[in-house]
């Protein structure tokens, strides 16, 4: 059996709305908007933009938060185990953090990921360059 912590990082849902009302730019707090798009509860989402603010501030500080925190951010999130790494997964999947030694770091692989899919769909189905709508 695999431990919560060890399971393997393959994909992440993300819940993409067409409707123009619903973009994210246009919400009054856009990542916890974001948050919602990964995580179904309200309260998840919430437990999920503190562990990026927390990841966030301490890179900015030079001091990255340490893998080997985990039960300090659990008693900081004020949430068990499985549901830590259950949340923690679901970011590692979308390419929102990244682990590189032994160290949590915000990553850009989410956005490169979402361009790279807007941009094959502008350019290989609807055979248009990269303009905006």
């Amino acid at each position: 059996m695999v431990a919560v912590k060890d399971a393997p990082r393959t994909s992440t849902t993300i819940v993409v709305r067409s409707d123009a009302a619903s973009r994210i730019t246009r919400s009054r707090d856009p990542y916890y908007s974001l948050m919602r798009r990964i995580f179904q509860e309200d309260a998840t989402a919430t437990r999920g933009q503190k562990f990026l603010d927390l990841i966030e501030e301490r890179q900015h500080s030079g001091n990255p938060l340490k893998i080997s925190e985990w039960q300090v951010v659990m008693d900081e999130l004020d949430v068990g185990r499985s549901s830590f790494y259950a949340m923690r997964n679901k970011l590692l999947g979308a390419g929102l953090i990244t682990n590189k030694k032994g160290e949590y770091h915000l990553s850009s692989q989410f956005s490169k990921d979402l361009i790279d899919m807007a941009n094959w769909w502008l350019t290989a189905v609807l055979n248009q360059g990269s303009e905006e709508d």
